[in-house]
């Protein structure tokens, strides 16, 4: 009398992580998320000059799939037209041509007393059919389960078009007025083109 084969270890093992996938997608579907408490900032540019500005905060929403939301460190905010620094679109942010964004990783914001100097790791950004700058690329983390984006607190130094520095902090990608894509950055500009971003 023949026994009938036992089913591979590896089938139960493959059904079983198909059934958590599946399981975590359904969950996190009926999962309603519990967004930060910012409120975007009113923009209000003005003119900083020479001075250091910051650490200061700020949340703007980046939530139109067409079109980017760009902030001028020199103005402290939001612009709608002339030059601008860095800009957020979706789950993308980028430098300006000519500007560039380094990674100096998952430090301590007020640790970063002083920026690299031009040359030392800041990436262009790349325009076109997907434009992305690879200096900030990924700078978020993906939860499966319940399909948010949350930062990985890495510190980003910024070098502008004009040869300034600042740096900066993603804190939120969420926020209860607009749900996704507000995002709220920490940041610090020095107007006097040192590299120096703490008093």
């Amino acid at each position: 009398m023949s026994r009938s084969p036992r089913p591979p270890i590896l089938v139960f093992a493959l059904a079983g992580a198909f059934l958590l996938l599946v399981a975590s997608l359904v969950i996190g579907s009926f999962t309603k998320p519990e967004f930060p408490p910012y409120a975007v900032t009113t923009p209000v540019p003005v003119t900083v000059g020479d001075s250091l500005v910051g650490p200061g905060t700020y949340t703007l929403d980046a939530s139109a799939g067409d079109s980017w939301r760009r902030f001028q460190f020199a103005r402290n905010g939001v612009v709608d037209s002339g030059p601008w620094d860095i800009a957020f679109r979706r789950h993308h942010v980028i430098a300006a041509p000519g500007a560039g964004i380094a990674d100096l990783g998952a430090v301590v914001f007020d640790s970063v007393r002083e920026v690299p100097p031009e040359g030392e790791g800041y990436a262009p950004t790349e325009f076109g059919r997907d434009t992305l700058n690879p200096g900030v690329g990924k700078w978020y983390a993906y939860s499966m389960l319940s399909h948010l984006l949350t930062s990985k607190a890495h510190v980003y130094a910024v070098r502008t078009v004009d040869g300034r520095y600042g740096k900066l902090e993603i804190l939120a990608y969420y926020c209860r007025d607009v749900g996704a894509a507000c995002y709220t950055f920490r940041y610090a500009f020095q107007g006097d083109r040192s590299r120096r971003v703490i008093k």
